[in-house]
């Protein structure tokens, strides 16, 4: 096919030329001062994503090595943890618990809604033994389209006075939806590079707290590559104790070159925008969204859920022959229930109205009956109100 491949599932991303500019440079010595150079210019930047000012951990790993590494440097086998089912990356981070040994008491959802703040009161106000180590969230669930109200659930623990840590999955909404790891008094917040920082995959990132490092030396879990403590010591002079992704880290010194450079607001504002033109077409097409909570849309991804009587993977299929563009397929108990578009990282007014369009197009020749979603999203893309966007939910 002529023309671009039309990238809108919620991650991988699309990488911007910058960044692969960036990464496309010639191997360098990783125990050299021009690498040391780079990685704590890189160790530095990243803090300022995070919003925080204590150590963010790199990996080369996936999203999921880096939920596993949060696991294994805070808690010990057997130790109890409070979760919640908001939906399958929820669900897959409770079998890894449940896998590692711990003992998670994993509280059901309806794949609609977030997190209660009020349930988490509850339990852990009952928890007078303080058997909860830990509280595990996930900020935007990436099947859903939901974003719980993690400011929400730490004023809910603090107001229990449970000394449980906060673990904090952030892989959808880092760089895209404001997250403040140390205002918000977040433990562990888990992110991974192929989001919001516009990266391939293949970095994953613990940010910690005072509070979570003391937890880690106590921690009983065995553990050699993720073991915190041994990467902060040899971070601290620039160096990581094996080989680092050295590519991906010019990359990333990139991306955050280029989130500063729009400013974080501004990227927040952006994704704000492109998360409610997304509604509104949903609305236009008179299709469902999967997030029942307005408190609760997600500004990264928008979860949509086909009739009855269609396939949402039908209708992904059809617009992936006919029109070169991926969409999100739907996971778990929404396997061909519902499609997902990513509206996050490289992203702008056009690209959302081409996928917008794209999708309606798909809706005509799969014949779904329909409204007109797309001119509903343009209408509020060309509104020149500033204050055309209503104050952001708490998140």
């Amino acid at each position: 096919m002529s023309g671009r491949h039309f990238l809108q599932i919620p991650g991988p991303t699309n990488v911007p030329d910058r960044v692969l500019r960036a990464m496309d440079m010639p191997t360098i010595d990783h125990r050299g001062p021009e690498f040391a150079a780079l990685a704590l210019d890189v160790l530095s930047g990243i803090k300022t994503i995070f919003r925080t000012e204590s150590p963010v951990v790199i990996y080369a790993s996936s999203g999921t090595g880096a939920w596993e590494a949060a696991l294994v440097n805070t808690l010990s086998p057997r130790d109890h943890v409070l979760m919640f089912e908001t939906g399958q990356f929820a669900s897959l981070w409770r079998t890894m618990a449940e896998r590692l040994g711990l003992n998670v008491e994993f509280v059901p959802g309806d794949w609609r809604h977030g997190v209660d703040p009020d349930e988490v009161e509850r339990r852990l106000a009952r928890d007078s033994k303080h058997e909860f180590k830990a509280v595990m969230v996930v900020h935007t669930e990436t099947s859903t389209g939901i974003t719980s109200r993690v400011r929400d659930v730490r004023a809910a623990i603090d107001r229990a006075g449970h000394p449980a840590l906060l673990m904090v999955d952030a892989i959808s909404s880092l760089g895209s939806i404001d997250y403040r790891h140390d205002e918000w008094g977040i433990d562990v917040t888990v992110g991974g590079s192929q989001k919001g920082l516009m990266l391939p995959p293949g970095l994953g990132f613990n940010a910690t707290s005072k509070k979570a490092l003391e937890a880690s030396q106590r921690s009983r879990f065995t553990k050699s590559y993720w073991n915190w403590h041994e990467i902060i010591s040899a971070n601290k002079s620039g160096f990581w104790p094996y080989t680092p992704s050295t590519n991906m880290l010019y990359g990333l010194r990139e991306s955050i070159a280029m989130l500063h450079e729009e400013g974080l607001p501004a990227v927040f504002e952006r994704h704000a925008r492109h998360g409610e033109a997304t509604r509104r077409a949903v609305h236009g097409w008179n299709l469902e969204l999967q997030a029942a909570d307005p408190r609760e849309y997600s500004n990264s991804v928008t979860a949509i859920v086909v009739p009855d009587n269609a396939n949402a993977d039908d209708l992904r299929a059809a617009i992936l022959e006919r029109y070169d563009m991926s969409l999100g397929t739907g996971l778990g108990r929404l396997a061909g229930r519902a499609f997902r578009i990513g509206h996050l990282g490289n992203f702008n007014d056009l690209m959302l109205a081409g996928t917008l369009c794209g999708v309606q197009m798909g809706l005509d020749i799969m014949r779904i009956p329909h409204g007109d979603g797309v001119s509903a999203a343009l209408t509020f893309l060309t509104d020149p109100t500033p204050a055309r966007l209503a104050p952001m939910a708490t998140a």
